[in-house]
């Protein structure tokens, strides 16, 4: 993990925020963890205050976070739970590459990770399918988009039953803890392309296709509230910014 977090500050110096989407997938298939391992916040704390506090200070000083809560905080604002956590809830299966889409604006790791919706995957992954048509038609004010369309998805799911539009694949634990046995005896995950997740199961696009829509129809009609521009890092829209 040392070596890992060593490289991702030599790749991101220069912009560091970045680094979350490098990171994040390559911390969860160094780590392999099971979710009841993952919720031990403990873990998390250690590995901040005594294994990488100097990675957690070069990251998050000076952004508008409180430097005290990327050491020991919830699992959305801890510096390292947050990444472990965002490669868990926004990977297809074995696939991170919705994890490197998610990571680019800070907001869906800062707020979306926070709604109890998030655990449904089609929901997790229809949000992230949304940000990289953003992302991709150059949407500005990309925060404020994300935190309109977290809000709404929430909002809607009190009434809305997601599960029922776009079944979630049942838990495959056998998958899970076939995977983490794999970790034994490997070196390292690679930096130049991305790992490997679980083979626990992919959310089809037929899933996708069901409540893709209702969630561009609560986007285009949910407020947005344009705030102003911050500092460099966990407050831009994405994570270059």
């Amino acid at each position: 993990m040392r070596e890992l977090l060593v490289e991702a500050m030599d790749r991101f110096e220069s912009k560091r925020a970045s680094a979350d989407g490098w990171l994040a997938p390559r911390l969860h298939a160094t780590l392999r963890l099971t979710r009841a391992e993952a919720a031990e916040m403990e873990l998390w704390n250690y590995i901040a205050l005594v294994v990488a506090p100097d990675y957690v200070v070069w990251r998050h000083k000076g952004t508008d976070v409180a430097l005290p809560v990327r050491f020991s905080g919830p699992h959305y604002t801890q510096a390292f739970a947050r990444l472990w956590w965002a490669a868990e809830l926004f990977r297809n299966g074995e696939d991170y590459r919705p994890v490197e889409v998610a990571c680019q604006v800070q907001d869906v790791l800062n707020t979306t990770m926070r709604l109890d919706v998030i655990d449904h995957r089609p929901t997790a992954l229809a949000i992230i399918h949304i940000l990289e048509d953003l992302i991709q038609n150059k949407t500005t004010h990309l925060g404020d988009h994300i935190n309109a369309l977290s809000s709404a998805v929430n909002t809607a799911g009190s009434t809305v039953v997601y599960d029922v539009l776009a079944p979630d694949l049942p838990a495959d634990d056998d998958a899970v803890r076939e995977w983490i046995s794999e970790a034994e005896g490997m070196s390292s995950v690679p930096w130049d392309r991305l790992p490997d997740g679980p083979a626990d199961g992919t959310i089809t696009a037929g899933a996708l296709h069901a409540i893709v829509p209702l969630f561009e129809n609560l986007l285009a009609e949910a407020p947005r509230r344009k705030r102003p521009r911050h500092a460099a890092g966990d407050d831009g829209d994405t994570a270059s910014a």
